[in-house]
C-alpha cells in the first residue's frame, strides 16, 4: 500500500512539473518574440541574439523534460509506471523520487551510460545550454594564435 501511495503523489509531482513546464515554454516563446524589438546598437542587437539563442537550447532541454513527464504519466495511466523498460523489475521509490520520469532501473541506465547507447528517442545528454555552448566556442590555442610584440 506504502508503494501506491507514493506512485500516487509522484503522478500529482509530475502533472504539477508537466504544468509547470508548460508555462514556462509558452512564456519563452512570447519573450522570443518581443525581444530585440526596436534596438539599434550592435552591441545591444548581439547581446539579444546570443539571449535568445540560451533560450532556445534551454526551451529545447525543457520540451525534452515534458515528453519524458508526458511518457510517465501515461505509464501511469496504463499502469506500467515503476517497472524498468528495459529489465522489468521494479525501480526503487526513492530513485522515482529523485527523477520521476526515468524510464529505467540504476543498473539498467548504468549499463546504458557505459555502451554510449541513448534511451529511447528523446535522451538527455545532462548538459546545461551555457555549458553547451562554451564547448561550440571552445578551440585549443596553438602557437601561431599568439601575437607577441617584440
Amino acid at each position: 500500500m506504502a508503494r501506491k501511495d507514493a506512485l500516487l503523489r509522484l503522478h500529482q509531482r509530475l502533472i504539477a512539473q508537466r504544468d509547470d513546464l508548460r508555462r514556462k515554454l509558452g512564456y519563452q516563446a512570447e519573450v522570443s518574440h518581443s525581444t530585440g524589438a526596436g534596438t539599434s546598437d550592435v552591441g545591444d542587437i548581439a547581446n539579444d541574439g546570443a539571449e535568445r539563442e540560451i533560450n532556445s537550447q534551454l526551451a529545447a532541454l525543457e520540451t525534452r523534460e515534458l515528453r519524458k513527464i508526458d511518457r510517465a504519466i501515461e505509464a501511469i495511466r496504463e499502469g506500467r509506471y515503476g517497472k524498468c523498460e528495459l529489465c522489468g523489475r521494479s525501480i526503487p521509490i526513492t530513485r522515482l523520487r529523485a527523477l520521476p520520469y526515468t524510464p529505467s532501473c540504476v543498473d539498467c541506465q548504468r549499463k546504458q551510460e557505459e555502451v554510449g547507447e541513448d534511451f529511447g528517442d528523446d535522451s538527455d545528454h545532462w548538459e546545461s545550454a551555457i555549458e553547451y555552448q562554451s564547448r561550440q566556442s571552445d578551440r585549443d590555442l596553438t602557437l601561431s594564435d599568439l601575437h607577441i610584440d617584440g
